[in-house]
């Protein structure tokens, strides 16, 4: 049996198949894998991953005009302090994706792990299927630059912790109208919005949290998002729009308190 100190480097495959930049990354570890992904993408705008196995940090800092075509699982913090990139993941994807964030698009074609657009800053993240828990925890907003995470299954818990902005709308798809969300649903919510698709609020909503039906205009405010995400995903708007939505905001009345000193 070979020492582990033996055992032969492997190195991520680069090649030009059919005019396209592709990285094969197998079991590469994710510093050898990250080189070689930052190196193709100084080279073209977009590069495409292959047979991808849990390697983290990919697309990390990415700037604007430039694309990731994930084929395979990629590991965490994927897409961290991103800068306007695209990435698209044709399967799962793991914890922390889009971890503070700044700008780009996000697409997945599966479901997310924990965590996703924590401290994230602006952009957008589209999920299929379902997320784990504390998903868009401590989201936030400047001026006109707002993050938004549209999440097409259920949710963890936790979901929107001390979220201070941006948008979270979680619709629900074969929910069957329950509450697709976990518990402790905008714990520590202080700003920004959520959107569920249900028929019956969570039971153990926080104090923090307002909710009421969405009514038209609230809708409307969200009608890009919807359009995008069931654009991307092959679904029906109208489909979507025909069942009962609520909204959840920090309740004013009542705030967060340990944000504030109180003698």
């Amino acid at each position: 049996m070979a020492e582990f100190g033996n055992l032969p480097t492997i190195e991520p495959v680069v090649e030009k198949l059919d005019g396209k930049t592709v990285v094969t990354l197998g079991t590469v570890h994710f510093t050898e894998g990250n080189a070689a992904v930052r190196a193709a993408l100084e080279d073209a705008d977009v590069v495409e991953l292959r047979e991808t196995f849990a390697q983290r940090y990919l697309g990390c800092g990415m700037p604007v005009g430039k694309r990731l075509e994930i084929h395979g699982v990629p590991g965490n913090d994927m897409a961290c302090y991103m800068d306007g990139g695209e990435i698209e993941v044709f399967g799962n994807a793991q914890d922390q994706v889009a971890n503070t964030m700044n700008d780009g698009d996000i697409v997945i074609h599966g479901r997310v792990g924990d965590a996703a657009g924590y401290g994230m800053r602006g952009g957008r993240i589209l999920v299929r299927d379902g997320c784990g828990w504390r998903v868009g925890i401590h989201m936030k907003q400047y001026g006109d630059k707002a993050p938004a995470i549209v999440i097409g299954g259920d949710a963890g818990s936790f979901l929107g912790e001390y979220q201070a902005g941006g948008i979270i709308i979680v619709l629900g798809l074969g929910s069957g109208g329950r509450a697709p969300v976990g518990r402790f649903v905008g714990t520590g919510m202080h700003g920004g919005r959520m959107l569920l698709r249900c028929d019956t609020l969570p039971p153990d909503l926080p104090a923090q949290v307002a909710a009421r039906r969405a009514g038209k205009d609230d809708l409307a405010a969200v009608e890009p998002y919807l359009a995008e995400y069931c654009g991307v995903f092959g679904l029906a708007q109208e489909d979507i729009l025909r069942e009962n939505f609520f909204l959840l905001e920090p309740n004013t009345q009542n705030p967060y308190r340990q944000l504030y000193c109180y003698s």
